[in-house]
C-alpha cells in the first residue's frame, strides 16, 4: 500500500501537476523558440573553447566570478544594454538568474507580502499573474491598446488607489514586445508611466525578455534607461534570443534591492556551464545571429497570420505584432477559449486560453495566445486548419462562406 502523503500536504499547496505526456503534435503553446534558429554550431564551439580555457573554474562555486553569476557574460549584458536599451549599467548592476521566472520570484519575495496590490497590464503574462495570484497579491489590470498599456487609465487607477489608502508595491509592465499583445509602448507614454511612478512613489519592473525581437530590429530606451530617480528594477533573458532550455536570465536593479535579491538567492547560483557558453558565444556572435532569427520568426508569423485568414476569415481578429513569437487572437464572443482549449486537445492542436493571461476573464473568454515561433510552417498550416474546424464544430464559426477577408487590422 503506497504512503499517503496528503495530509502532510500544507493549506495552500497548488493543486498537483499532471504527468507530462509529450507536446501536442501542433504545438501553438508556451515560449518555446525556432529549433532551427538555434545556433547549435557557434554554441558547441564556444563550449569547447571555454572549458578548453577555463573549465577548471567549475570546481568552485560561482567560477570565481562571485554571486551575481560570471563576470564575462555580465560584461557583455552591460554593454549590450549600452548600446541596444540606452542603460547606463556596469556588470556590478546585474544578477544572472535562472530564466526571468527566477528573477520574478526574486523580485516578488523581496518586495511582496500577502495583501498588496501590484499594477500590472490588463492583458499579461500567464507566470506573472499566476506568481501573484499564489502569493495572495491584489493584481490590478490596466487595459492596452495598440500603444501599449493606456497611461490615462493608469492615472486613474493609481489616484483611485490612493484615495483609498493604497499605495501599490509596484507596477509590472512588459513595455517592449507585450506578452501576449505584441504592442510596444511609446516613447511618450514610457515618459508618462515614470512621471507617474514618481509622482506616486511607485517603483516599476520592466520585463523586457522580447527586447531583442523587435521586427525592424530598433527599439525605444528601455524605462530603467529614461528613469531619473533610479526606481525601475529591469529583467532579461537569453531565452527568447538564444534558447530558452538553457535557463539564463537577468536582472538589473540598484544595490538596495540587488542586495536582498542576493540574500534571497539561495541557490548557490544558477547554472555556470550555461552561463560560460553563452559568454563565449554571445561577445562575437550575438549581433548577427538575432536579425537571422528575426527573420526566421517574420516569416512564421506571416504563415500564421495567412492561415488564420484563409481558415477562419472574419471570425479571427488579431493586430499584426511589432515582434516577438506570439499572436494574440480574438474570436466571436460565443466561442469559449477554454473549451475550445480542450476540444482542440483531444486532436492535437495545444493554445492557450486567454483567460490564464489576462486580469478580466470577460475581456478574454474568447481570445488565445498562440506561439508560432516553435511549429513548422507546415505544421502552422495543418494545425490552425484543425483548430478552425474544431471550433467550427463546437460553436459553428467560423462559418465557411465568410473566410475570405482579411482580419490583419493594419
Amino acid at each position: 500500500m503506497a504512503f499517503d502523503f496528503d495530509p502532510l500536504f500544507p493549506a495552500g499547496t497548488p493543486a498537483p501537476a499532471a504527468r507530462w505526456t509529450g507536446l501536442a503534435p501542433f504545438n501553438f503553446t508556451g515560449g518555446n523558440n525556432d529549433p532551427d534558429a538555434i545556433p547549435l554550431d557557434g554554441l558547441m564551439a564556444a563550449a569547447q573553447s571555454v572549458l578548453a580555457r577555463e573549465g577548471r573554474t567549475l570546481s568552485t562555486y560561482g567560477l570565481n566570478s562571485g554571486p551575481q553569476g560570471y563576470r564575462p557574460l555580465r560584461d557583455f549584458l552591460s554593454a549590450k544594454l549600452g548600446r541596444d536599451a540606452g542603460m547606463a549599467c556596469t556588470a556590478d548592476d546585474i544578477l544572472i538568474v535562472s530564466g526571468s521566472l527566477q528573477a520574478l520570484d526574486l523580485v516578488n519575495a523581496a518586495l511582496l507580502t500577502r495583501g498588496d496590490t501590484v499594477i500590472v497590464e490588463q492583458d499579461n503574462y500567464q507566470g506573472t499573474l499566476t506568481r501573484l495570484a499564489r502569493l495572495g497579491v491584489n493584481a490590478v489590470g490596466i487595459p492596452l491598446d495598440r500603444d501599449g498599456m493606456r497611461m490615462d487609465l493608469l492615472a486613474a487607477a493609481l489616484a483611485d488607489l490612493k484615495a483609498r489608502g493604497v499605495r501599490p508595491k509596484f507596477i509590472y509592465t512588459i513595455p517592449t514586445v507585450q506578452n501576449p499583445t505584441g504592442t510596444i509602448l511609446t516613447l511618450e507614454r514610457r515618459r508618462e508611466m515614470l512621471r507617474l511612478a514618481d509622482d506616486y512613489k511607485v517603483p516599476i519592473v520592466e520585463d523586457d525578455c522580447y527586447a531583442d525581437l523587435i521586427w525592424s530590429g530598433e527599439r525605444p530606451p528601455a524605462l530603467y534607461a529614461m528613469s531619473a530617480s533610479g526606481n525601475v528594477i529591469h529583467i532579461g533573458s537569453f531565452s527568447k534570443s538564444i534558447a530558452p532550455a538553457l535557463r539564463v536570465g537577468f536582472v538589473v536593479a540598484p544595490w538596495p534591492v540587488m542586495s536582498r535579491m542576493l540574500a534571497l538567492k539561495t541557490d548557490a547560483g544558477s547554472g555556470s556551464l550555461e552561463q560560460m557558453v553563452l559568454a563565449e558565444y554571445c561577445a562575437p556572435h550575438f549581433a548577427d545571429h538575432v536579425p537571422g532569427l528575426r527573420m526566421a520568426l517574420r516569416k512564421k508569423l506571416e504563415t500564421l497570420m495567412e492561415a488564420l485568414n484563409e481558415q477562419f476569415g472574419t471570425a479571427a481578429e488579431f493586430d499584426d505584432p511589432k515582434g516577438g513569437i506570439f499572436l494574440w487572437v480574438k474570436l466571436p464572443d460565443t466561442v469559449d477559449a477554454q473549451r475550445l482549449y480542450q476540444a482542440a486537445l483531444k486532436r492535437g492542436v495545444a493554445i492557450n486560453p486567454g483567460p490564464d493571461w489576462s486580469t478580466d476573464a470577460g475581456h478574454s473568454k474568447s481570445r488565445m495566445r498562440l506561439c508560432f515561433a516553435s511549429p513548422s510552417h507546415q505544421e502552422i498550416r495543418d494545425g490552425v486548419a484543425i483548430l478552425a474546424q474544431v471550433c467550427r464544430d463546437e460553436f459553428g464559426v467560423p462559418s465557411r462562406s465568410g473566410n475570405v477577408d482579411k482580419r490583419v487590422r493594419d
